[in-house]
């Protein structure tokens, strides 16, 4: 940094010896000091040099204000330690303080330090602080490795020097935690703290400081070097030969990088933040220059950026530490190399190169690392030395390396080993090997996408999915997914899967449809690796309809036969469906994790089992929707026969019931809900009553009761006041003017509703409302949780007709939000709608909701009135202006 003064320290000392309060003196030179450092950050000034202003200028007031409060005579020291001890201090960093006393006795002080620490909280900073004595201090320091790894980073400020060089000492490496006690416990912290956040740096609102690649990682390389070497700072692991110039360079700049956004995120705070939370990525991005694109928004820039700096110090990190146990742990354990082959041997346990210079003779040995993991799975992993020449040589992974029969059949043979897929392809992204192999996987190295849908970059994603893939195949969780399981066992070409799982995305960022552009890179690169044309086909076809099976499934009604068998006509034959089936469960179980649930792996598995079935039977073997009914109609009934109940009254009951209603019920439903009604009493209406549905992986809400206009916007009210996500809901009013709605729902926690107390609130709650006709007093109160509120997604409203169908499809674009479903069903009443079926999807933030409607009259709608009614007073449910709606389809 030039020259900047923070505050005049000349005029400030001056006013200080005058003055009789100086509280407003501190209080003025504080605001000063921050607002200027800020301009300057504002303006383009390193913020290498800020951080250290910033500790300097605090260094000054502190000195200051001790010597006023203190007595000249008092033998105590002021120690700045932690951050603040290494000079590093961000606006909105803690400021920790060691007050080490130099005598058993000091009672006498305890007055002058409380006047002190209560007035630098008045000015406005705030202190973290212990007041020790050397015996103190050494005993902390022994319990606590952390308390030990800030007193290593300590800085005297003012007081004796000896007292301090007498504290370091005594709690140094010869003392206490030696340096290789030291260096596995904060190993150890570490991975601890990798796994707080999932052991990935790609967490969509990562921790800049504590997440994995993060500023804690920096540090904790700092610590082990000043503990074993007794390095001044990370330059001297240069000297040490454990960095390169060019690696402690690449650590700098990263630092430098996570500063700027650490900073920027105190000064947008007003206090210390380190998360990276979603409002915050956005006006980062602006204020750093970023604008957005046709291919990627301003923030998604930022954020590749951010990610792929995150990995080059993950990977610094984990060579370091590597370095690091050979020279701390094992440096009296180092046996005699194993010879594995030519160029590959063990030591140690981990796989290292038999020459420096085999990379350069031998360039097809970058892939045969890999495989060689995969094929000694004793092997811990790759030595340091040897992870560092694999960096340094990347560049020679070019066209010609690509072209090369040895390097393509290895990677093919790493794609067909039985074990250990996911981790080397895992271990050869983090190498940076993936993306120089398949040039393509570059583009999506870290490329993050803002929303709540993808929670991890598209080359995480990827490898989740792969991992996802891979443990179909794996006989100890089989139990997870069974149906896959089972599949998975009988492809015939498991790789095939892999290769479809590595290409899926590999297209997105490049503009256009990315499965068409996806399915592009992957023909060329299976017929590259001369797999057959029927093979690489497959590969491509999977790629570019990776997405066909979840869409079917969420967005039409696949209790249609003609649906069923459109989509059959689609896939083709079983082989491709098997294939299209396990990579798509695998994708949607990788996107988001935590929205994943019982409910759409049933929606999945009940589309492939129907789609199975219709190929089986052949294109001019389709099911029609009368054989269908009769078929569910004669299993109710054999069901019900043994319920005691004769086929005369439930023929009679269906008889007042819609054909719609039987082409959406199974035929166990359909015997169960017809035993409650027939078995019920006026008494017991409405009846409420909760059934869980194994198959469809969730808890059927059944209703049975008169019908209002209201009930359908009532009943889902007070689910939502329940915190039930419902997932479905299908209401049928049979012509004696009752109703028998279905909803089926999911708890808070994505799973089936359980335990008896929580199955009467549920009831009991929806039978008092149910009874009443006031809307007053059922409205959603909800708040939209933070996450939602970062994410707005204009509203869509489109109508559509079904050839042959009385329905009208109306289909609902718009953010989510509590009580949405509600909203819907209060304008439908308003606007004597009906509404038969609603096909629930969140994508993220956003609610993709299909529901199918008629007039009062069971005919779909024609009158442009009906049409602007529904829009107009939903959105105004919705507090938004009618202009956001699109034209009818």
């Amino acid at each position: 940094m030039t020259d900047h003064h923070i505050f005049d320290i000349e005029a400030f000392d001056h006013e200080l010896k005058t003055t009789r309060n100086p509280l407003p003196l501190f209080q003025k030179a504080l605001k000063q000091g921050t607002e200027k450092l800020q301009s300057l950050f504002e303006a383009g000034e390193p913020v290498t040099a800020l951080v250290h202003s910033r500790a300097t200028h605090i260094d000054d007031l502190l000195i200051r204000a001790w010597h006023y409060y203190l007595p000249t005579d008092a033998h105590l020291a002021l120690i700045a330690v932690g951050g603040y001890g290494r000079g590093e201090l961000h606006p909105g960093s803690d400021i920790d303080l060691l007050i080490l006393l130099g005598e058993e006795n000091h009672a006498h002080l305890n007055e002058h330090l409380e006047q002190l620490l209560t007035f630098l909280w008045d000015i406005g900073l705030e202190i973290g602080h212990s007041v020790r004595t050397l015996a103190e201090c050494i005993q902390e320091a022994e319990k606590d490795i952390t308390v030990t790894t800030n007193l290593m980073e300590s800085r005297l400020l003012t007081g004796p020097s000896t007292l301090f060089d007498a504290m370091r000492e005594a709690t140094g490496p010869n003392k206490i935690w030696p340096s290789d006690a030291f260096f596995a416990a904060k190993w150890e912290e570490q991975k601890q703290r990798h796994s707080k956040y999932g052991d990935t740096a790609y967490n969509l609102e990562p921790n800049i400081k504590e997440g994995p690649g993060g500023l804690r990682d920096i540090q904790m390389i700092g610590w082990v070097a000043k503990r074993h070497f007794d390095a001044k700072n990370m330059r001297d692991l240069v000297f040490e030969g454990f960095l390169t110039e060019r690696e402690y360079q690449a650590l700098i700049k990263g630092e430098a990088f996570l500063w700027k956004i650490r900073f920027a995120l105190h000064i947008l705070n007003r206090r210390r933040e380190d998360r990276l939370l979603f409002d915050y990525q956005r006006i980062l991005a602006a204020q750093f220059g970023f604008r957005d694109k046709e291919d990627s928004l301003a923030v998604e820039q930022f954020m590749q950026i951010y990610y792929r700096n995150i990995m080059r110090l993950n990977r610094l990190n984990e060579m370091l530490l590597q370095h690091f146990e050979e020279a701390i742990l094992l440096k009296d354990q180092l046996e005699n190399p194993t010879r594995i082959n030519a160029r590959f041997q063990s030591s140690n346990g981990f796989l290292e190169v038999t020459r420096k210079d085999l990379f350069h003779r031998y360039p097809f040995a970058l892939l045969e690392i890999f495989l060689l993991l995969q094929q000694n799975p004793a092997l811990k992993g790759v030595r340091a030395s040897t992870i560092r020449l694999i960096r340094n040589n990347r560049h020679l992974i070019n066209d010609n390396f690509r072209n090369d029969l040895r390097a393509r059949s290895l990677f093919m043979e790493i794609m067909r080993q039985p074990q250990g897929i996911t981790h080397e392809l895992r271990r050869m992204n983090n190498y940076g090997i993936l993306a120089r192999y398949i040039p393509g996987f570059r583009n999506i190295v870290g490329r993050m996408q803002y929303d709540l849908f993808h929670v991890y970059t598209v080359d995480e994603h990827t490898l989740v999915v792969t991992r996802n893939l891979r443990r179909f195949a794996v006989p100890e969780h089989a139990h997870e997914y069974p149906l896959c399981s089972e599949i998975m066992d009988f492809l015939p070409k498991s790789e095939l899967l892999y290769l479809a799982g590595l290409f899926h995305d590999i297209g997105k960022g490049r503009g256009g449809d990315h499965s068409t552009i996806g399915a592009v890179d992957a023909l060329k690169f299976c017929k590259h690796h001369n797999l057959s044309d029927f093979d690489s086909e497959l590969v491509a076809w999977l790629v570019e309809k990776h997405l066909i099976l979840s869409m079917t499934a969420q967005r039409k009604d696949t209790s249609d036969p003609d649906v069923i068998q459109d989509f059959a006509k689609e896939v083709g034959d079983t082989t491709r469906l098997d294939y299209l089936y396990l990579l798509t469960v695998a994708d949607a179980r990788a996107t988001n994790p935590a929205r994943w649930n019982s409910w759409k792996n049933a929606l999945l598995r009940e589309l492939y089992l129907a789609t199975k079935q219709a190929i089986e039977r052949g294109p001019h073997r389709p099911q029609v929707l009368d054989e269908l009914i009769k078929e569910k109609r004669e299993d109710a009934i054999m069901q019900l026969n043994e319920k005691g109940i004769t086929r005369k009254h439930a023929e009679a009951l269906w008889a007042t019931l819609s054909e719609d209603y039987f082409q959406h019920t199974s035929a166990t439903a359909l015997a169960w809900q017809t035993q409650q009604v027939l078995e019920s009493t006026p008494a017991d209406l409405p009846l409420v009553l909760l059934r869980r549905q194994t198959s469809r992986g969730g808890t059927e809400v059944f209703h049975y009761g008169k019908n209002d206009d209201g009930l359908f916007a009532l009943a889902t009210t007070i689910l939502d006041q329940l915190n039930l996500n419902i997932v479905e809901a299908r209401i049928e009013t049979a012509s004696t003017g009752y109703t028998l709605n279905s909803y089926q729902v999911l708890d808070d926690n994505g799973k089936p509703i359980s335990g008896q107390d929580r199955k009467q609130e549920i009831t009991a709650a929806l039978k008092a409302g149910l009874s009443q006709k006031e809307r007053a007093g059922y409205e959603v109160s909800r708040r939209i949780p933070r996450r939602l509120k970062s994410f707005s997604t204009p509203t869509q409203i489109t109508f559509g007709q079904i050839p042959g169908h009385q329905f009208t499809v109306m289909k609902l674009i718009t953010s989510d939000r509590p009580g949405l479903l509600s909203q819907v069903g209060w304008a439908f009443a308003a606007c004597q709608i009906r509404l038969h079926t609603a096909k629930i999807a969140t994508i993220g933030a956003t609610a993709e909701d299909i529901f199918f409607i008629t007039d009062s009259n069971n005919q779909h709608l024609t009158e442009a009135a009906q049409f602007d009614c529904i829009r107009k007073t939903l959105l105004e449910n919705l507090g938004e202006e009618s202009h956001k709606t699109t034209s009818d389809k």
